[in-house]
């Protein structure tokens, strides 16, 4: 259990998204994160920084994600199917694609919600014949003594002090460092990806912020157990596997009766359809608005860009096979793609609140992380799949880069004072960070929005989450006192947090409505 680390730690982030930078994204009012490099920046430094930033996560980052989804599905439907899984891959992915490009950035929320519904059934079905086929939970805690050498190491959220598989320097990054540093899709620091496309379409900022908070309380406590459960019974049911990720695709097809079955894979495919489809419009996104638009065909339209998007979706898929073909670990492409961005954390974080963070800040550290991730994962002396050398992969890459990003902010020069000026305006990230340019604007002295209850607000919705995660785990496994002690932690943290968020105080936005400053331009 206590492997999940690898991810849990990212509940830090997300929420730190929620409470310093959902209402942000929402008055920056822009289709992709990249496109708010030329909000944020100027001159030719930024239009570099958006094109090649555009470029890097459409598609070497964005088929990284696709391809391990694709290994997962491919695997799913070999063994189910019994047919070749590259050709069922691929009518699978065609229907994503296809609605998709139909239904656009709405559509696919709204497909989500069904989607993920659809999905935990599956899994929730799955994971109780599970733990039924293994004898029930008392027998599964007892027997996963054998294949862990206790059920306390096979069950603890905490790996033991000592364990070779997670020692303290590993866990020591994950929860102290990866959180802030490392860019990560879907938990990036400062926001951005597809999260800041659903702030921007929710109604108000308020709203905005509600979502991507039931985000982080779904994708973190809710949805692992079911997935853990089965995980944990196939290693009793089926000891020994080469691939233990088999063990999860085994235990479908036995203990599923057809009905069932059906519903499983139903739940499966929605979940594969459900990622593919976020990711291909995210890439396309970035490959039509910051490429397509931006340096190519300013004047494009609407039939024009609706015509391009597809082309960009469809380019995208066939991309993500032939990445698929020669990935074999959906893990290593986690680490690999965590050590890719790590080190550019901070600036992205620190843009927001900062005036003197500039475009070749971005530059540099995206760079610095990439020569040095790269160079540390392929040269030789390191082996990334061993846990204390992958942490200093991590460290090392982490502090060089931010190194080098510092260094090269304070040896150019600030951004302009139109540009800082007009950032400003629109945004309103408050004046402690910006004295310079809000006493320039005679707005001095204004208070970040949300002020010091921000800090508590992250604090209690970080400990509600895990509060949630630990005590749905700990009420599973019968641990039912501890289960409602944190139940009842959690419960008490998200009255803060809605006390805090009544629609009285949770936003300036009707105020920056009334300034066409700060009205989104394109």
């Amino acid at each position: 259990v206590a492997g999940n680390w690898l991810w849990w730690n990212m509940v830090m982030s997300g929420i730190l998204t929620v409470f310093f930078y959902a209402r942000l994204w929402r008055r920056a009012g822009v289709i992709t994160d990249v496109e708010l490099t030329e909000l944020r920046y100027g001159g030719k430094p930024a239009a570099v920084l958006r094109g090649f930033r555009a470029a890097y996560l459409a598609i070497p980052i964005n088929l990284i994600v696709m391809g391990w989804v694709n290994v997962a599905m491919a695997a799913i439907l070999g063994a189910i199917m019994d047919i070749n899984r590259f050709a069922a891959l691929i009518v699978c992915f065609a229907v994503t694609a296809a609605y998709s490009t139909l239904s656009g950035i709405l559509g696919v929320v709204w497909t989500d919600f069904f989607q993920f519904a659809l999905a935990m059934a599956g899994c929730i079905v799955l994971a109780v014949l599970a733990v039924d086929a293994v004898g029930g939970m008392e027998a599964l805690q007892a027997k996963l003594a054998v294949p862990f050498g206790s059920t306390e190491a096979a069950l603890a959220f905490l790996p033991s002090t000592g364990a070779i598989w997670m020692p303290g320097i590993t866990l020591a990054t994950y929860l102290g460092v990866n959180w802030w540093a490392s860019w990560y899709p879907g938990a990036e620091p400062g926001g951005g990806g597809y999260i800041a496309q659903r702030i921007f379409s929710a109604r108000t900022e308020r709203d905005g912020l509600l979502a991507t908070l039931w985000f982080n309380l779904a994708h973190y406590a809710v949805r692992p157990w079911p997935w853990i459960l089965v995980a944990l019974a196939s290693t009793i049911l089926y000891p020994g596997l080469e691939d233990p990720k088999q063990g999860y695709i085994m235990a479908m097809v036995d203990l599923m009766p057809p009905g069932l079955l059906g519903l499983g894979v139903a739940g499966f495919a929605a979940a594969y359809m459900s990622t593919i489809s976020t990711q291909l419009n995210w890439g396309a996104s970035y490959l039509v608005n910051d490429l397509y638009v931006r340096f190519l065909r300013p004047d494009a339209s609407q039939r024009q860009l609706v015509a391009v998007s597809r082309v960009a979706t469809v380019v995208l898929m066939v991309l993500s096979l032939i990445v698929t073909w020669f990935m074999t670990s959906i893990e290593g492409a986690w680490r690999f793609l965590l050590a890719l961005g790590a080190g550019t954390g901070l600036v992205l974080i620190l843009r927001w609140y900062w005036w003197r963070i500039n475009a070749w800040s971005e530059i540099s550290a995206m760079l610095a992380s990439l020569v040095l991730s790269l160079a540390l994962w392929f040269g030789p002396g390191l082996d990334p799949n061993d846990p204390r050398q992958w942490a200093f992969i991590m460290l090392a890459t982490v502090g060089g880069s931010t190194l080098v990003w510092v260094t090269v902010t304070f040896l150019t020069a600030p951004e302009s004072p139109e540009v800082l000026e007009r950032f400003y305006r629109r945004v309103r990230p408050g004046s402690r960070g910006w004295a310079p340019v809000s006493a320039a604007l005679g707005l001095g002295g204004e208070p970040m929005d949300g002020g010091p209850l921000n800090w508590t607000n992250w604090l209690a919705g970080v400990i509600s989450v895990y509060a949630s995660l630990f005590g749905l785990g700990s009420w599973i496994f019968g641990a039912h006192l501890r289960a409602l002690v944190l139940l009842g932690v959690a419960f008490v943290c998200f009255v803060w947090i809605g006390w805090n968020l009544r629609p009285a105080r949770a936003s300036i936005e009707p105020e920056l409505a009334l300034s066409p400053e700060t009205q989104p331009t394109r």
